[in-house]
């Protein structure tokens, strides 16, 4: 037998291994060339942040435990997958203020390439009448640690796994568990998310979850481009309808632009799944994110085109719901509802193009999926901003 597997957290049994290195020869099969390792990072606001390393032989990228299970960065061959924020991560959670009264205390945080925002909340922050915070930016499970980890490999297979759980829970509030599963195969240039969220509590809830995937150079730039099989497109501030005529398009970085934010509808196939290219200007290389609008039926395209300095990046965000304040989403029914002991699934795919001939696959893959003419709003529409 060729699938083995290692548990390198599990805070119940007491078992914490702090480095571990997996190769094929701890596995065997006919699958060579492999690698899974952890490490925890020591200094500055990295202290105490485990990372799991995994090289499939093409692709390699690292997994952030400590930081909900998110994924920091990727790479094959030459091209580097994910953006150069100006906060030096990753962080650790305990030096990420996210009860700060302005409720952007998240952002203190914000490096990945993946992160989830959720699980109570996941929009912009949100406070009551007498101006307490309730709500703080993308919510908490992003900086909640994961108190088991295990790693599985398959030698015949090929498929490499890193899995987590994670905990959002508060006395009196909710209780929910994450079931992440963030899987691989040797030599393929693609990684799998499949999380499951658990309501573990004795009363009914309901969850939000966005997937904030954020790239910047060298595939964003000047020139670079999004493909996505639009049905409808809402632009959620005045700053990105002054613009919309190059929703799909990007400029070079220039300090002191204004972000800009566009809400979707996309079309998908008869199995529900969709997907989402970004290109760079030669359309040489790229990335697709895919997924399925039944679990996850609203996406965002968020384009932050300021200096480098500043963070210049885009994010593509498959979700629930949209990023507005949690009451307005839940008064217009986008919230996932869990009675107890229930559970709901989601599935994400990266794949990262490296050749025109991939990104041209890509880009006709996607085409594919538009069988109706988009309907674009050139102004926000107040069932999908909270401010329009």
């Amino acid at each position: 037998m060729t699938q083995k597997s290692w548990t390198w957290i599990h805070r119940t049994d007491g078992i914490y291994v702090a480095q571990a290195r997996l190769t094929p020869e701890m596995v065997g099969g006919a699958h060579v060339g492999y690698l899974i390792e952890k490490q925890r990072l020591a200094g500055g606001p990295s202290d105490g942040v485990d990372v799991v390393h995994v090289n499939n032989g093409l692709l390699s990228f690292d997994v952030l435990p400590t930081r909900g299970m998110g994924i920091w960065r990727a790479q094959v061959g030459e091209l580097s997958v994910g953006w150069n924020s100006p906060v030096p991560g990753p962080v650790h959670p305990s030096l990420v203020p996210l009860a700060e009264p302005s409720g952007l205390g998240w952002l203190d945080g914000f490096d990945e390439l993946l992160v989830r925002c959720g699980l109570e909340s996941n929009g912009a922050p949100e406070f009551t009448e007498h101006g307490q915070l309730r709500y703080g930016l993308h919510g908490r499970i992003a900086n909640r640690p994961a108190h088991q980890l295990q790693v599985h490999a398959d030698g015949e297979s090929g498929e490499l796994v890193v899995a987590g759980i994670v905990d959002e829970t508060r006395f009196h509030f909710c209780k929910l568990r994450m079931f992440s599963s963030i899987s691989t195969r040797v030599g393929q240039p693609s990684l799998r998310i499949r999380d499951t969220v658990e309501n573990l509590s004795g009363s009914p809830t309901d969850i939000q979850l966005l997937y904030h995937i954020n790239f910047g150079p060298p595939l964003l730039g000047a020139g670079a481009r999004v493909v996505a099989p639009v049905q409808a497109l809402v632009p959620r501030t005045a700053a990105a309808a002054a613009e919309l005529s190059q929703w799909d398009s990007y400029p070079p970085p220039r300090a002191g632009t204004l972000e800009q934010v566009y809400f979707f509808q996309l079309q998908s196939n008869h199995q529900q799944q969709t997907a989402v290219l970004l290109h760079d200007a030669t359309a040489a290389r790229g990335v697709s994110v895919h997924y399925n609008t039944r679990q996850l039926p609203c996406f965002t395209l968020w384009k932050n085109p300021t200096a480098e300095a500043d963070g210049y990046v885009t994010g593509l965000e498959p979700a629930t719901n949209y990023p507005n304040p949690r009451s307005f989403e839940t008064r217009q029914g986008r919230v996932v509802p869990l009675g107890p002991g229930e559970t709901a699934t989601f599935d994400v795919e990266l794949h990262i193009h490296v050749t025109a001939d991939q990104v041209h696959r890509a880009q006709q893959q996607i085409a594919a999926l538009q069988v109706a003419p988009p309907t674009i709003y050139d102004q926000p529409q107040p069932l999908w901003c909270a401010d329009a």
